[in-house]
């Protein structure tokens, strides 16, 4: 006998995100079936769930959780899920929207067999299934290549962004709480430690308020005085020297990722000057953007100010997606931090786009320098989240 009860499925509501988008997108990549794996897109095809249990890690036993959804392209109706044997619960509780919750899963394989089993039951077999295939283990891979002939699988990562890469008024919310939220706890820390703070203490602290915000803490990178080391450690903050949070905060998945200065005493006139240059970088970057701007004129506009600049060779500008994913859709640059193609440059802004816009200045003499901003394409223009705490935030 099962140690999970049998439950009963709800009846099926509204899908949470765009059918019809999701279906056009999956015409035009030619693809019949999706198979969903990476925890942040089941969430989003889930409307926001996630399983409790398994939130902080995937390994168990000699397996790891892998939850996967299935969309049949036309048929929304036909959506599966296929969770752990204890989600069996969340069934029980109403957490799915869908009708089809297949339970009873405990490794990477059997969560497998019950999607082949699915695949297998369909009046149409697909000829072209979609896969995230950096989100999906080998062994599950191979197991389900090995029972689809003729069947050709097709890596979908990009085009699951592009479903994602224009955020609902939901979505928003989430991201305009996440960066206020963030930069909230950001000024509680600020204000509340002094000299011999360690670099640590500070990102503890950190997590702290985040914390007890309501956010779910992700990471601290964490600079004092002239060091470009980002590592929280035991070097200390002293009297006179400046120092950068920059920090990740999850709101319900969706992150605020902003990066706000401080020092210890008053900044000199150097330093006012130094943070009022990245400041005009960064709102001179937000000038163009509004729907219809083609991507790459954020460049543009922040180029211009960097190509001028006494301390160009120091200065580092980027402009990236935010959502689910830090360095999702649009994606912008070719040349960023984090390497990927620049697909996006030449599109234009849509609205409900959302940016994360960072100037940094690694100065040889005064330290890393940092202002990193979250900013939403509105109808008419743009709306920056979290937006305070933008000059030298007084220590202690």
């Amino acid at each position: 006998m099962s140690a999970y009860p049998a439950t009963q499925a709800a009846a099926p509501s509204a899908a949470p995100f765009d059918t019809g988008k999701l279906d056009s997108l999956m015409e035009e990549w030619g693809l019949d079936l999706l198979l969903i794996s990476s925890k942040h897109n089941v969430s989003y095809f889930l409307g926001g769930y996630r399983f409790f249990f398994f939130d902080y890690m995937d390994a168990i036993g000699l397996s790891r959780y892998l939850p996967l959804l299935i969309y049949v392209r036309g048929q929304p109706d036909m959506t599966t899920y296929i969770g752990n044997s204890m989600e069996a619960y969340e069934r029980q509780l109403g957490r799915f929207w869908m009708l089809n919750v297949v339970t009873g899963t405990w490794g990477t394989l059997d969560a497998m067999q019950k999607a082949v089993d699915f695949i297998k039951s369909l009046k149409r077999a697909p000829r072209r299934i979609g896969v995230e295939a950096a989100f999906l283990p080998g062994d599950a891979y191979k197991k389900l290549e090995s029972h689809q002939e003729n069947v050709a699988l097709i890596d979908a990562l990009i085009l699951l962004e592009r479903l994602r890469a224009r955020k609902s008024k939901a979505e928003l919310d989430l991201l305009r709480e996440a960066s206020d939220l963030v930069v909230d706890s950001m000024l509680a820390v600020f204000g509340s430690h002094g000299p011999g703070t360690s670099k640590r203490e500070l990102a503890e602290a950190l997590r702290r308020e985040e914390v007890a915000r309501g956010l779910t803490f992700e990471y601290c990178l964490v600079t004092t005085g002239t060091s470009f080391n980002r590592s929280p450690s035991g070097d200390v903050w002293r009297e006179g020297e400046i120092a950068s949070l920059d920090s990740g905060g999850n709101r319900n998945g969706y992150i605020g990722d902003l990066c706000r200065m401080g020092v210890l005493g008053e900044p000199d006139q150097e330093l006012e000057d130094l943070l009022r240059e990245i400041e005009e970088i960064q709102q001179t970057a937000r000038k163009p953007i509004r729907p219809g701007t083609i991507g790459k004129a954020i460049f543009a506009e922040a180029e211009k100010l960097l190509a001028r600049s006494a301390n160009r060779e120091h200065l580092a500008f980027v402009a990236h997606g935010m959502g689910l994913v830090s360095h999702e859709a649009p994606r912008l640059t070719s040349t960023g931090p984090v390497p990927y193609p620049g697909d996006d440059a030449e599109k234009p802004l849509e609205e409900g786009m959302v940016l994360s816009i960072e100037t940094t200045l690694h100065h040889p003499k005064r330290g890393f320098i940092k202002l990193e901003d979250t900013v939403a394409v509105t109808a008419n223009g743009h709306e920056a989240y979290g937006d305070r705490g933008r000059g030298w935030n007084r220590a202690g």
